[in-house]
């Protein structure tokens, strides 16, 4: 059986220094080592990938573009885009637990989370040492989340947090959970949504089954179900009825590590493909000696290229201070669909052989779905892209 290696590093980026370089060949060397040879099992038995976390958290891989003040590695965005991208390349599971984790479980308590929760709450889940989680969706409220039906009460000096999210990334494993509630107003009213944080254990709290996944089945996702959960009114992020805004922020900045989740599992199904065709011969010649086969996979590593320019572009912006809101949606789209067509063109090549569970394309397929719908799907991304045009034309 072939292996999933690296077909070779990527065409050089602009936008990565030496010192990128650096820390990518250091993840690169631990995702082969120690989360490719558990990502099959992972997918097969649902399993979280709980040995791998303590790992990563020595590492200082769960932290990467946080201060280290707070606990954080102290590196830029394009350091962490590195990271998912990488983990992702061999275990989608691993890579959206890490995403999950980082930009959405911690981000929005350090981006807008007062000094004291940042102290609080940031050290820990940057250390590693807790994870966290999001919860945004609800059962009526997906694309349209100002549709938010949560509710959190205040009463004397505690919120009093009722209703149901799903799709909890992280789930039961997670420490903390930021999470969107009502705290006054009628449904959809986003100046009536704020943001909060639970942490696992509080009573009224509950977990609901764990999803049954097309892919990332090792991602631990959940429903909550809050029962007269009291939390207390120092676990209010920022200020009352900016949760809405404070959550779409964190979406954009989420939307970058998506798209280097869906670039890395693209990359994965050409690294699975690619040394296959190489090898395996009919009517006399390699698979890659034909030229249809040859074209699909040239098509392909073009696509994968482009998709990390927009990707990296992104994560350059964000760390530049520079408005990334547009290239984020470039990024995350296509590199979504890039993932799903270099999965698809990879099984095909690959014939009998990519449809079984002996090579990890398959998986990369299943994978790869989410990306076009998590964090905004690809129907949101051209409604973004199509609101700028409109603004701003078509000139950069």
């Amino acid at each position: 059986m072939l292996t999933q290696t690296p077909t070779s590093d990527p065409v050089a980026s602009p936008f990565l220094t030496d010192d990128h370089l650096e820390i990518r060949q250091m993840v690169r060397d631990f995702a082969l080592s120690e989360v490719a040879p558990l990502a099959a099992e992972l997918d097969e038995k649902k399993r979280f990938p709980s040995e791998t976390i303590p790992k990563l958290a020595e590492l200082g891989l769960l932290g990467v573009p946080w201060p280290e003040e707070f606990g954080g590695a102290g590196l830029d965005y394009r350091a962490y885009t590195i990271v998912v991208e990488e983990l992702s390349r061999v275990c989608g599971t691993t890579g959206i637990t890490v995403a999950a984790h980082t930009s959405l479980g911690t981000g929005p308590i350090m981006n807008f989370g007062t000094e004291e929760q940042r102290r609080r709450w940031v050290p820990s889940l940057a250390q590693g040492e807790h994870l966290g989680a999001f919860a945004l969706t609800e059962p009526g409220a997906g694309s349209d989340a100002k549709m938010t039906r949560v509710t959190a009460i205040q009463d004397g000096d505690e919120f009093v947090v009722n209703g149901t999210k799903i799709y909890c990334t992280n789930g039961t494993h997670a420490n903390s959970i930021v999470f969107t509630a009502r705290t006054g107003g009628e449904v959809g009213d986003t100046s009536q949504i704020s943001a909060f944080v639970v942490e696992k254990g509080t009573p009224g709290l509950d977990y609901g089954v764990l999803e049954d996944k097309l892919g990332l089945r090792g991602s631990d996702t959940r429903e909550l179900v809050f029962k007269d959960c009291r939390i207390p009114l120092a676990n209010k992020l920022g200020e009352e009825g900016q949760g809405f805004k404070a959550f779409m922020k964190t979406l954009e900045a989420g939307r970058i590590s998506i798209g280097a989740m869906a670039l890395g599992l693209a990359q994965g199904a050409l690294d699975c493909a690619l040394p296959y065709v190489k090898e395996r011969k009919q009517f006399g010649k390699r698979l890659l000696d034909m030229q249809p086969v040859a074209h699909q996979l040239a098509d392909v590593a073009m696509e994968v290229q482009a998709a990390r320019n927009l990707v990296y572009e992104s994560a350059w912006r964000k760390d530049q201070g520079l408005d990334f809101a547009l290239t984020g949606s470039f990024g995350k789209l296509y590199a979504s669909e890039v993932a799903m067509r270099a999965a698809h063109v990879g099984i095909q090549v690959m014939g009998g052989a990519g449809y079984t569970r002996e090579y990890p394309v398959e998986r990369i397929l299943r994978d790869a779905k989410l990306c076009e719908i998590g964090e905004g799907t690809s129907e949101i991304q051209r409604m973004i892209i199509a609101r700028n045009l409109d603004r701003h034309g078509t000139r950069p």
